[in-house]
């Protein structure tokens, strides 16, 4: 569910959406999440200061925080 809520929202931001790529891995209380996305729509997924990743994360941690599970967006080129 988590998974698929970072891959829309990535999806919709990018030039490139073919190339978003979203993993999950599941630990004992929490959850880490891995975007992917092309060098080029990097600077468009973390915005001016890392607004659009801080955005990202605060929605993604509203979402897990109904499961109680603790989560971790990371952004990989």
């Amino acid at each position: 569910m988590l998974k698929d809520l970072v891959e829309v929202i990535a999806k919709s931001l990018v030039d490139n959406p073919d190339q978003v790529k979203v993993s999950e891995i599941h630990g004992e209380q929490s959850v880490i999440i891995e975007l992917k996305v092309a060098p080029e729509d990097m600077g468009k997924v973390i915005g001016k200061q890392g607004r659009i990743a801080r955005a990202i994360r605060t929605v993604v941690r509203a979402a897990a925080n109904k499961d109680n599970k603790r989560v971790i967006v990371e952004i990989l080129q």
